[in-house]
């Protein structure tokens, strides 16, 4: 996809893969067998990676063998034997239950997120960044160390780890994937636990009223909801408010919709805003504002814009937090990944914001956006652990 005349790749396939990428750093040999979703594997030597082909989603046994293929030819084909085999930490997804039953002594988790900036910084030939890492979902653990489903995060990141330095605020996903399959449900969950009443909105005529009965009981019992800082989720939700999309036929519908109202509306239009302040980027006052907004009467177009403009004023707000908070990062170039920013609109519009404070930006040219480059970021930083570890033990001899 083409954004402000740069090339962004969606999916890394014939004519690109499997081309070397040239790494700034060395790294042990290494197999990194990706996510669940838009699946790509990687085998890592030196300094340089291999990343396969789309394999695609992980949801039927075609897949998994075509899979299986792939991580072995690459083996093969580079002459990689493997002293570390990189997975997510998901413990749900098929790639890693596959890692653990054919190389469980060498496999290493990798957060997501830590692997969306990784693979980005690789690309890129540096060795320490701010990546703001926006997608659907990712595994994490809470501040409380309870599992959560990351996805609006800004990380200080090296190969060698990473602090989560700011987050979207935490809201309910009523059902889980059942939510994100229906955005209106989402969308009334995430406006309760704001405080706002969502009867009378668009996300809340969608509902049954069954449905809408069992989100508010989840939502006031803390019962059947999945807590989530994802930024692919609140697209949802925003899409549902204002009346754009409330249940989905394929991934990404209601955020590509969003998208389209809103690069198609006129620019002068009302303004909304996150809250961003002690290292969580808090969507309520956003939220308050969009639910008024309908029921006055602005059209969907103009509105959709707006929080395209508020997440983008939000990343660059978050960036300023942080390195106030810690002025030695602040030299740092900013990195956007994950597959929101497959999001041409929303790209520009933070590339715009964070070079006006005088940063420098990292976007995609070599592996996508989304899950089909964290193969790439696993190598990097699974294949620098091991070389690390190697080499304190030679020292210790």
């Amino acid at each position: 996809r083409v954004v402000a005349g740069d090339v962004h790749p969606v999916r890394r396939s014939r004519g690109y893969a499997p081309l070397p990428v040239r790494l700034p750093v060395e790294v042990a040999p290494v197999l990194a067998v990706g996510g669940e979703l838009k699946n790509t594997c990687a085998v890592a030597v030196g300094r340089v990676a291999w990343v396969g082909q789309h394999v695609g989603d992980m949801e039927h046994l075609a897949t998994l063998e075509a899979f299986q293929r792939t991580a072995v030819n690459l083996q093969r084909m580079y002459r990689v034997a493997p002293q570390v085999v990189a997975v997510d930490g998901h413990p749900k997804y098929l790639t890693r239950r596959w890692a653990l039953e054919h190389h469980r002594d060498l496999s290493v988790e990798v957060q997501h997120h830590h692997a969306h900036v990784a693979a980005l910084m690789a690309e890129h030939g540096v060795t320490r960044a701010i990546g703001v890492a926006f997608d659907g979902t990712g595994y994490g653990l809470g501040d409380d160390g309870a599992p959560e489903l990351w996805g609006g995060e800004v990380l200080v990141a090296g190969f060698d780890g990473f602090e989560r330095a700011a987050h979207l605020c935490p809201f309910p996903l009523p059902g889980g994937d059942a939510g994100v399959r229906n955005p209106c449900r989402a969308a009334v969950a995430a406006l309760l636990a704001a405080g706002a009443q969502p009867v009378g909105l668009p996300c809340a005529e969608a509902c049954e009223d069954v449905e809408l009965a069992v989100v508010s009981r989840q939502v006031e019992r803390d019962v059947g909801c999945v807590p989530t800082t994802s930024m692919g989720r609140l697209f949802d939700v925003v899409s549902s408010i204002l009346g754009v999309r409330h249940r989905i036929t394929y991934e990404a519908q209601a955020a590509i919709e969003l998208e389209a109202l809103a690069a198609a509306a006129v620019p002068d239009g009302p303004t909304v805003l996150f809250a961003v302040e002690d290292g969580v980027i808090d969507q309520t006052p956003l939220l308050l504002a969009l639910a008024e907004a309908v029921r006055g009467g602005t059209p969907a177009g103009p509105l959709a814009l707006a929080f395209h403009r508020a997440v983008a004023q939000a990343i660059r707000d978050a960036v300023a937090m942080v390195v106030a908070r810690d002025p030695g990062v602040a030299a740092l170039p900013v990195g956007l990944t994950g597959g929101v920013f497959q999001n041409a609109l929303l790209t520009g519009l933070a590339r715009d914001a964070l070079e006006a404070d005088g940063r420098t930006v990292l976007t995609h040219r070599v592996v996508p956006a989304n899950d089909g480059g964290i193969a790439l970021g696993q190598a990097v930083v699974a294949g620098v652990a091991r070389r690390s570890y190697d080499t304190a033990i030679e020292g210790s001899r």
